[in-house]
């Protein structure tokens, strides 16, 4: 059942971690280079977009602050976000569930390092990325219309009268 809001909405902020593979496991996956002739292994990306057809494409976002109150999920398919400059970002997420929304205290914010990419499970809320730069570029791997008939948003703001403030 969803929470009711509150009357005053409050902001939190909430402290980002340096991601680690074990921190961010129940996430998704943390991808880190690895040398070109090591095989197929399961510290690679473990994809899931047999639902659709791939879209792998350059996403080009402008600077938005470090606050959020949405958080979004795919029930379809994985999603692989990365950076191409090197820089480092943010990215707020939440485990998989059969909850219609995520709790506020079930939501972590790692700090990425511009050298690896993360595989989002499938069913992972995500919010971000987020960055200090002007623009930066990143590169997403997800289902062609992903965004159109698999994108389940909750307003944390709505529902549980909380926004966050990424420190």
């Amino acid at each position: 059942m969803t929470a009711s809001p509150v009357s005053s909405p409050t902001v939190q902020t909430i402290r980002a971690i340096p991601i680690t593979a074990e921190a961010f496991s129940p996430f998704g996956q943390l991808i880190l280079p690895q040398p070109d002739h090591v095989p197929f292994h399961p510290g690679d990306a473990q994809l899931q977009l047999q639902n659709g057809i791939p879209r792998f494409y350059i996403m080009q976002l402008h600077q938005r602050g470090r606050r959020f109150h949405e958080i979004t999920r795919h029930g379809g398919c994985t999603q692989c976000l990365g950076v191409l400059e090197g820089r480092e970002w943010f990215l707020g997420v939440a485990a998989p569930s059969d909850q219609p929304d995520p709790r506020p205290d079930e939501i972590q914010v790692f700090k990425i390092p511009g050298n690896c990419f993360v595989k989002l499970a499938v069913g992972t809320w995500h919010v971000g990325p987020y960055f200090d730069e002007e623009t930066v570029n990143f590169y997403n791997l997800e289902l062609s219309d992903t965004n159109v008939v698999d994108h389940t948003t909750c307003d944390l703001l709505q529902t549980y009268g909380v926004e966050f403030e990424i420190v």
